[in-house]
């Protein structure tokens, strides 16, 4: 009994001990205002920092896709290649016989790849609004586990076209149709979907949590949803991405063999025997989640590390602070020690005084962060999966407190140990306030200084690495202009009786447009594509030139653009040879223009002008060849591509471009007038500037590179607090030597030096150890790196520039602070 007793009331004591540390702790920091106001300042930036980007990695890297039983998903298909999405995706019958003979699925859906914005226009409410529409197999969201948040989902039956139907998305519907629940059942005009069959009928809204552009097509905004016919657009070839759910217990591997053991057997089209077994080694399952954010795992782990590298400098920079402090009490510890504090206790309360810091810098950085992930998830321009559901979750929460323990204890314990070390009855002794221990500390404190320069240099030339490669991908030649110029989708009606009606319905309309659009003022080319470069893309067949052979597979599958004239002049694509024009219409000879990578496969030291291309037994004839364009990616290469007059072929979609002298927004107004006076039903699409389309290809990059700049820029700033404290405070201890120098001749001049002397040795020796970090992690990165060498000599010629300078301004401050000491007094005060 008497040994619970004791252990309740050893229990009892130990928290009432713990209480009065904590109130002396908030007595003390409340008499040192700006000490207390700079370390939570510091730790909040930094820690604030750390949970943000852990939030962002958490979302994109750790946190399961937002659908059921998501590790179940499988993204289906061949590894990337230049043949854009024809190569990645299927027909309608590949889709139909691996469903049905696959045997490790629940299901297999997928959705219709070649969409582009704004390729839907909604009408009967006034004014026609332009809407972004995806078709989607019947049972897409079914696969997903995706429920309607009022309504239904599409039946087997609607998937066959027997009635036209739409699923709303709840953004849309909260937009277009104010949040109307009486929407549902009711007919909209849309205009623009696959048959045009009358009012769609509205059967559903879908949950806010889905969001279709965040995982399948960053930075897109989607509208609604439509069914993908299958049975009408059997016959296009490749145009649907397979997305399948993996049976309860099935291993990707098991779904891999099941997918070779399939693919013999399945027909492009089963009309053409000689199709079966095109897809043999094509179908590759991998999980959707790596699909969609699996190529910006390095990214966001050099992200990740960049700002654990800023908390470690904090973390530095907070317990030089604290051992400045320490030494300055160091008679109020041996006062305590004196009256009977243990050692122990002493530690104790500067772990408690570090966590108070720590806990304050962590509640206002969970302050930042929740704004800076506020502002990041409406960044709807920078094409990052998954970036509109970026929030802070209760992991996020979890991550905060153990940020701010670990900060706590592994910063604060070493200012303690080091004063517990000591012999604490020596400075009552000690003539200076603490000075004995202050010489003990300052070169812990050197040390300290010294590693956060090495870190600040690893982050600056890891961001000077990935600004250099920015600046490169900038340079690239993307075979086009993109400044002045814009594009706007435009709707037009070619319904004729006859397929020779519809060609010359839409050369006219084309013509009109085209003619209205370039006698305005300030416009220098006008022409229309179906396609963009940098956008949607697909291929239709394999061209061969005229008399020669080649072994199966050898030939490129060109991308196919269909386009009028104007569009090269338009979009600022130099060409050799001549443009289409509009005499090259259905019955005149068949051109083509092909692009430079083309031609020397086709025609190697050749002039590919004037030569012949066979489809079958069908001539086109090359007219001009024009220089690459960047089809997939600025920062890829470029494949072979084939550009078709729209006289000749159908083009899938119409897409207007103007080159002007004039600002483009200056000219959006009056190309959305003439679209209409030509066809009153063209609906308000944005007149996108080419070079918006160009910063979305390099948006992720961009904000990789700005993210860590700015870390690094912190960590600069962190390194220079840094050095003035430890300069600042060198120079406070040596008052007394400094005043006997002075008092026996010193010069102001050679004090000033030998301050700037001793912070030059702190930052040449963290310099050097930060170079060789430097290296080290430039070649972690290297994968990043865009024609950009790891060891780029300006980059770390600029570090260390930077450095020295900060370094030296660092010191110049307590410099002049030291040659201004009034020699006298400071004899006097010591």
């Amino acid at each position: 009994m008497s040994e619970r007793m004791e252990y309740h009331r050893g229990l009892a004591n130990y928290w009432t001990d713990l209480l009065q540390d904590l109130r002396y702790t908030f007595r003390t920091l409340g008499r040192d205002p700006g000490f207390t106001a700079v370390s939570i300042l510091i730790l909040a930036l930094a820690i604030g920092a750390n949970i943000a980007v852990f939030s962002v990695v958490n979302t994109l890297l750790l946190r399961p896709l937002p659908f059921p039983n998501a590790h179940e998903l499988v993204w289906i298909a061949p590894p990337p290649s230049a043949c854009g999405l024809s190569c990645a995706t299927y027909s309608a019958d590949a889709y139909e016989e691996f469903r049905t003979q696959s045997r490790t699925y629940q299901d297999v859906t997928g959705y219709e790849a070649f969409t582009t914005p704004d390729n839907l226009r909604l009408t009967g409410r006034g004014e026609p609004e332009p809407a972004t529409g995806i078709e989607v197999i019947g049972n897409f969201f079914q696969v997903l586990g995706v429920q309607p948040a009022m309504g239904r989902l599409f039946t087997s039956d609607e998937s066959r076209g027997t009635a036209p139907v739409a699923l709303l998305t709840d953004a849309y519907w909260r937009r277009q149709f104010a949040a109307d629940p009486a929407i549902v059942g009711k007919a909209i005009d849309l205009n623009g979907t696959p048959h045009d069959n009358g009012p769609v009928t509205v059967v559903g809204v879908l949950p806010a949590s889905f969001d279709f552009g965040a995982v399948f097509s960053p930075g897109a905004k989607v509208d609604l949803f439509v069914p993908l016919n299958l049975d009408f657009e059997r016959n296009w070839g490749n145009i649907t991405t397979l997305l399948g759910r993996l049976k309860p217990g099935v291993t990707l591997a098991q779904g891999l063999d099941d997918a070779r053991r399939v693919a013999p057997n399945i027909y492009q089209n089963v009309r053409f025997p000689q199709t079966l077994g095109q897809y043999k080694g094509n179908l590759i399952p991998v999980p959707l989640k790596d699909y969609v954010t699996g190529k910006l795992r390095r990214s966001l782990i050099a992200l990740w590390c960049a700002v654990a590298a800023i908390l470690l400098i904090a973390g530095v920079n907070l317990s030089n602070l604290l051992l400045a402090r320490a030494a300055a009490r160091a008679k109020e510890f041996a006062v305590r020690g004196a009256l009977g504090a243990s050692r122990g206790r002493i530690v104790r309360q500067l772990l408690m005084e570090s966590l108070v810091l720590s806990s304050a810098g962590a509640a206002i950085g969970f302050g930042l962060a929740l704004m800076l992930i506020a502002w990041l998830a409406q960044q709807g321009s920078v094409a990052l999966p998954l970036l509109s559901s970026l929030r802070i979750d209760s992991q996020a929460l979890v991550w905060t407190v153990f940020m701010a323990v670990l900060t706590a204890v592994i910063f604060g314990l070493l200012p303690g140990l080091r004063m517990a070390s000591g012999n604490l009855q020596e400075a009552l002794k000690d003539s200076g306030a603490g000075a004995g221990l202050g010489r003990k500390h300052e070169r812990v404190r050197a040390a300290l200084v010294i590693g956060e320069i090495a870190l600040a240099c690893v982050l600056l030339v890891s961001a000077g690495l990935l600004l250099r490669s920015f600046v490169k991908v900038l340079d690239v030649d993307l075979g086009f202009q993109p400044d002045r110029a814009a594009s706007i989708s435009v709707s037009y009606d070619e319904t004729a009786p006859s397929a020779d009606a519809r060609v010359a319905k839409r050369s006219a309309i084309f013509q009109q447009i085209l003619a209205r659009v370039s006698a305005m003022p300030g416009v220098e080319a006008a022409g229309i594509a179906d396609f963009l470069p940098l956008g949607p893309n697909r291929e239709w067949d394999t061209p061969v030139p005229q008399g020669k052979t080649f072994a199966p597979g050898e030939l490129p599958d060109p991308l196919v653009y269909v386009i009028t004239p104007g569009f090269m002049r338009a979009m600022g694509i130099r060409l050799h040879g001549r443009d289409f024009t509009w005499a090259d219409g259905p019955r005149s000879e068949k051109v083509v223009l092909i692009n430079e990578s083309a031609a020397r496969v086709y025609w190697p030291g050749e002039d590919a002008v004037g030569k012949i291309l066979m489809r079958d037994k069908e001539e086109d004839h090359v007219v001009g060849v024009v220089d690459d364009v960047h089809e997939e990616s600025v920062e890829g290469g470029t494949g072979s591509q084939i550009y078709y007059p729209a006289m000749q072929q159908g083009p899938a979609w119409a897409q207007l471009v103007v080159r002007t002298s004039l600002p483009p927004a200056a000219l959006a107004a009056s190309v959305l007038h003439a679209l209409r006076e030509l066809n009153p039903n063209q609906p308000a699409a944005e007149f996108r500037p080419i070079r918006t389309i160009v910063d979305r290809a390099v948006s992720p990059r961009r904000f990789f590179m700005i993210l860590v700049a700015a870390f690094a820029g912190l960590g600069l700033v962190l390194a220079t607090l840094g050095i003035y404290g430890v300069i600042s405070y060198s120079v406070t201890r040596q008052r007394p030597e400094i005043g006997i120098r002075m008092a026996l001749g010193a010069t102001t001049a050679r004090v000033q030096r030998q301050v700037l002397a001793g912070t030059l040795r702190l930052a040449f020796a963290g310099m050097a150890l930060g170079t060789l970090g430097a290296f080290a992690v430039a070649k972690l990165i290297a994968s990043l790196l865009f024609a950009t060498s790891p060891w780029d000599v300006p980059t770390y010629l600029g570090t260390a520039l930077a450095l020295l300078l900060v370094a030296a301004v660092s010191g110049y401050i307590p410099a002049r602070r030291a040659s201004s000491i009034n020699p006298m007094e400071a004899l006097r005060s010591n």
